[in-house]
């Protein structure tokens, strides 16, 4: 199954990239030590990591929701035919991602919304598409949501100094300058209602922009978190940060913040990059958190 109810929203997984992310565990999450992975390897391998060959196993995938009769599409993975050269992982990609979406029921056309939940290359890559030698937006007829926090940080006229160094490169150029010279992007500040389902909050620290989706509906709560939590292994130890988080202090803050929101009222984590089953609903355990429940999305 790709797809789950929510009170009033349909939440649909489509994957564009699921294996390893060329990082060992110790370069991903340097707070992680390794004695935590095999004290958890029973349940973190093979969906999070590959012990044998010391790697992290990540999803790059796009959550697609259908609300109040909008089509909204959460992160758009990274995107094909993109430079990028100092990720190598995601440089030159060609994937079916447009034909994933349109098995879900999706044309580019049909989409009203896109949400990018912080600006990093694995999450606006799909914002465009190459046409006749220049990249246009994919989706010609939505609003690209994006907090300014964000789009001013990862400005080069800005001329910030990012933790993820050349991580980023020609992202802005390709990814996010042409929706906004097309006019199709909303700069949010503090918060951002989208309909009476949903609404964006700031949850800065990975990013100084980075925010999360807040679903309530009926008596179904989930919150998209984004790279708020890369891996599983955060449920158990929050207060591992991966290695590109700019604000390592603010990053641990906001997803304790939030694991603890989540637990208390029993909302779904759906971060952006889990393999498995992609989500869990979490418990208190002391002063760290533990999984209660997968989401009833297939394993991948």
């Amino acid at each position: 199954m790709r797809e789950i109810v929510l009170g009033d929203v349909t939440v649909t997984r489509v994957v564009e990239y699921y294996g390893p992310v060329g990082l060992s565990p110790g370069q991903f999450f340097p707070d992680l030590p390794a004695q935590s992975w095999r004290d958890h390897e029973s349940w973190l391998a093979p969906d999070f990591v590959d012990p044998a060959a010391d790697v992290c196993v990540c999803a790059v995938q796009t959550w697609l929701l259908r609300s109040e009769g909008r089509t909204i599409l959460v992160d758009t993975g990274v995107g094909n035919h993109k430079e990028r050269p100092n990720a190598p992982v995601w440089h030159q990609l060609d994937t079916d991602f447009l034909g994933d979406l349109a098995r879900a029921g999706v044309r580019p056309e049909d989409v009203d919304l896109v949400v990018n939940t912080h600006l990093h290359v694995d999450h606006v890559g799909w914002n465009t598409r190459l046409q006749d030698g220049e990249w246009v937006p994919t989706f010609p007829n939505a609003t690209y949501l994006m907090a300014r926090a964000d789009f001013d940080f990862w400005n080069p006229a800005d001329g910030h100094d990012p933790a993820l160094g050349s991580g980023n490169e020609n992202v802005f150029a390709d990814s996010v300058a042409p929706v906004h010279r097309a006019g199709q992007t909303l700069l949010w500040e503090d918060e951002h209602v989208i309909d009476g389902n949903l609404r964006l909050v700031p949850a800065p620290g990975h990013t100084p922009g980075s925010s999360v989706l807040s679903l309530d509906s009926g008596t179904d709560r989930a919150l998209f978190v984004g790279d708020l939590m890369h891996t599983a292994a955060q449920f158990v130890e929050p207060e591992a940060n991966s290695c590109f988080c700019e604000d390592p202090a603010a990053a641990r803050a906001t997803r304790r913040r939030l694991l603890e929101q989540a637990a208390d009222t029993k909302s779904l984590v759906v971060p952006a990059h889990l393999g498995g089953h992609g989500a869990a609903e979490v418990a208190r355990d002391g002063e760290k958190f533990a999984v209660q429940a997968w989401a009833p999305f297939d394993r991948i």
